[in-house]
């Protein structure tokens, strides 16, 4: 990672589980690059989702969390760049598979779906485990760029 610093980005629907992620990293000692939203206001989650992407292309952080009402739109919106592998993540399994099978660079979390709890619970393990390689990097390999059909 760049250091020990993390990015995050949420719309209006994940404001209040991003800033309670934000709070949870920093207390772990991490360096939070909060891209926003910064209130409660409607905005576009497209617009975040992009941002941090642009953060990743950046070299402020090699991982992300994005964050929206069901974590569906901001990941769709995330993975529009060809750098970003975001994962939208209910619970420590699809966390670590995520990342051990996938090198998943982006955790995508759903505010009206899961708990502060396992929000947390997902962002230790995404931030703990490694990629596997091995016969995964193929795979992920192809994800890098779109053939058409």
């Amino acid at each position: 990672m760049t250091g020990n610093v993390i990015v995050i980005g949420s719309d209006h629907a994940g404001y209040s589980l991003k800033q309670v992620l934000v709070a949870y990293l920093k207390d772990k000692g991490w360096e939070v690059f909060d891209v926003g939203t910064h209130g409660a206001d409607s905005v576009d989650y497209p617009d975040f989702g992009a941002a941090v992407a642009k953060a990743l292309k950046e070299g402020k952080s090699n991982r992300g969390i994005v964050v929206c009402g069901s974590g569906i739109g901001i990941s769709i919106a995330a993975n529009r760049h060809d750098w970003v592998r975001a994962a939208l993540c209910h619970d420590i399994t699809s966390a670590r598979l995520c990342r051990q099978h996938n090198d998943a660079n982006v955790l995508a979390l759903g505010a009206r779906l899961i708990g502060e709890e396992v929000a947390k619970d997902c962002v230790d393990v995404f931030l703990a485990t490694d990629f596997e390689g091995g016969r995964h990097q193929r795979r992920v390999d192809k994800l890098g760029f779109a053939e058409s059909t």
